[in-house]
């Protein structure tokens, strides 16, 4: 039960169900691959926002979570995105910002999966040069 999925860019991905709905669990589910896609665009829109506003960004992990619906279709419920950016003395305020800029103006993932999933989100902003940490509230 596995497919390719290959995108307009030219990429390509395998996708593939459990064993016990006829897959071989060689791929990522479709499901998954949503939150994936989630946590790349909204990854993608903090680093980019920023840098645009000169932060010196060096990574940014995210950790998306969701729950579903218990019968079908079995729709995301709940998502929590946790966000570790790192960096030299990154702005808490400017990180807080970056990430609401994402979830509610350019993040189309989050835009698209949020109007039928509330969504919410953490994070932590780690200063590289000094090894501290701050975090949401």
């Amino acid at each position: 039960m596995m497919f390719v999925g290959e995108s307009g860019s030219g990429h390509a991905v395998v996708m593939d169900g459990a064993p016990e709905y006829g897959g071989r669990n060689i791929g990522i589910r479709p499901m998954e691959m949503l939150l994936i896609g989630l946590g790349g665009c909204t990854a993608f829109d903090v680093v980019q926002i920023l840098r645009k506003g000169r932060e010196k960004v060096t990574d940014c992990d995210v950790e998306v979570m969701a729950e579903r619906a218990e019968t079908d279709p079995k729709v995301f419920t709940a998502i929590h995105i946790d966000y570790r950016v790192k960096g030299r003395g990154l702005a808490p305020a400017k990180v807080e910002r970056a990430i609401e800029l994402s979830k509610e103006k350019y993040c189309s993932a989050s835009i698209m999966l949020g109007a039928m999933a509330k969504i919410t989100h953490s994070w932590t902003a780690i200063d590289e040069a000094e090894e501290a940490e701050v975090a949401s509230s």
